[in-house]
């Protein structure tokens, strides 16, 4: 029985590769003199034993940019869930719910926040109504301006659920209107 000089596994005296790391014997023929002859082919190179491929360190990860519209780490948990029901009076109200919120809030943070969106949504409003007013015999310019209006409508119901969630987020229209800020 041969040994393997590599992994040392007990192989066939015939086994010309060890079935255990696959490395190559070289033939050897007795000589005359009694010693030991190599083969006149070329020796074959051992092979290397399987290794596993190696792991690659994971990618890293993202993190998302934060919102810079969203300002709800700014305010006090406290303050937020003890003024969401007044915060809500300048979306549905409009301009009275401006005037209730600035009374009943007091010095609440998040709701001179949400104060401050919806008037910077009834300014719109307002500005909207008025060219629709002068422009009201041009056709285009009514419609354009009564789709504005229903965008508004829909920024309000929007900035409504955030409140119910407790964010403080800009309004999508009004955040890009740079001359209200």
């Amino acid at each position: 029985m041969k040994t393997c000089s590599n992994c040392k596994a007990q192989l066939d005296d015939s086994a010309k590769f060890c079935n255990i790391c696959g490395m190559a014997f070289i033939d050897q023929q007795p000589a005359e003199n009694g010693q030991p002859e190599q083969s006149q082919s070329r020796p074959e190179q051992p092979r290397q034993p399987y290794t596993q491929p190696p792991v690659y360190a994971q990618p890293p990860v993202y993190q998302p940019m934060p919102d810079p519209y969203d300002h709800t780490a700014e305010f006090d948990p406290a303050d937020i869930s003890e003024n969401k029901v007044i915060c809500l009076c300048p979306y549905v109200l409009g301009v009275v719910g401006v005037i209730v919120a600035l009374l009943v809030g007091g010095t609440s943070a998040y709701t001179a926040f949400h104060v401050r969106q919806a008037l910077k949504i009834t300014v719109v409003q307002t500005v909207a109504a008025v060219l629709g007013a002068v422009f009201c015999f041009l056709v285009l310019p009514a419609i354009a301006l009564a789709v504005l209006t229903c965008i508004l409508i829909i920024a309000r119901i929007i900035c409504f659920v955030q409140i119910c969630k407790g964010q403080a987020k800009e309004p999508i229209l009004i955040r890009k209107l740079n001359f209200l800020k």
